[in-house]
């Protein structure tokens, strides 16, 4: 070896992201995100929602039907709100994780949806966890939505090791940093 050569590689290419993770990540993939990332997402995320729904009540005359007469509101306009609301979320929730992998929420804690196989965007498998997540919630006067919901949101706090929800094992997804 001469002089003005360089001394040989040691070992693989070094990876932008710490090797911390969990076996199975795809070599290079950005780190799983933290409960607390996700969480402040789904947290953004609800307001949305909570938006949608007021729009819903409004449009379908529910909400005034409920502040005329709190005792006995109509019930098949809040229903139809209901199904307004999350088939609306659910169109919300697809189209963004199928473009590029983050809602609003997401993008505001700076985390995102990757395909659990090679870190791409969702693409069509955005739709399969939009669907496993959003569309439960229009069983919600019957209480089986919301009991699901918290299942399905607690879920990654015991899944190992990829700490995922019900949606990202539907869809063979994790959530990852965004940078």
């Amino acid at each position: 070896m001469s002089a003005n050569q360089p001394p040989p590689p040691y070992g693989a290419p070094h990876s932008p992201y710490p090797l911390t993770q969990p076996p199975g990540i795809p070599a290079g993939m950005a780190p799983l995100a933290t409960p607390g990332q996700r969480f402040l997402a789904r947290l953004l995320d609800t307001l949305i929602l909570g938006v949608i729904w007021t729009l819903a009540l409004t449009a379908t005359g529910a909400l005034k039907s409920a502040m005329d007469d709190p005792k006995d509101p109509d019930v098949a306009k809040s229903a139809l709100s209901a199904v307004i609301t999350f088939i609306v979320y659910f169109a919300y929730e697809g189209f963004m994780l199928a473009r590029d992998g983050q809602t609003l929420g997401k993008k505001a804690a700076r985390i995102r949806v990757a395909m659990l196989a090679d870190g791409d965007v969702p693409g069509a498998k955005g739709w399969t966890r939009a669907a496993v997540y959003a569309l439960p919630g229009v069983a919600q006067p019957i209480a089986i939505g919301p009991l699901f919901w918290l299942l399905n949101s607690l879920w990654l706090l015991w899944d190992k090791p990829f700490k995922q929800c019900l949606h990202d094992r539907a869809a063979k997804t994790v959530v990852v940093e965004a940078r």
